[in-house]
């Protein structure tokens, strides 16, 4: 794994329903999410092909869950590589629910508007 040029930065962008992740200013990658009552669902993780093999994925996905705990909200990881992150993170567990077959057809119909 080859580290990044520049410190990488992540920012939520609540317009989007997302997590952006920064390099020298460009968008390397996103996580997004759509918030249902105290739970922000995570449903889709990316990397540009420019970035992979930085890490950036799991700095990305560490820093929106330390948001989605600092904010009060629960994590719901529909997305598989949120999933898997929080396989290997257990520190997140306490405010991890799991993914319902309900919670799959909520988001199902927030994405299809």
């Amino acid at each position: 794994m080859t580290q990044p040029a520049a410190t990488p930065t992540v920012r939520r962008v609540d317009l989007r329903h997302r997590y952006e992740i920064l390099v020298d200013e460009k968008t390397a990658g996103l996580t997004a999410y759509r918030d249902r009552d105290d739970r922000r669902v995570f449903f889709h993780t990316e990397v540009d092909d420019a970035f992979a093999g930085q890490g950036l994925a799991a700095i990305l996905v560490r820093e929106a869950l330390t948001d989605v705990r600092a904010s009060g909200l629960r994590i719901v990881p529909v997305c598989p590589y949120v999933a898997k992150f929080l396989k290997k993170h257990e520190e997140f567990a306490d405010i991890t629910d799991p993914v319902t077959p309900e919670i799959l057809q909520w988001l199902e119909s927030e994405l299809s508007r």
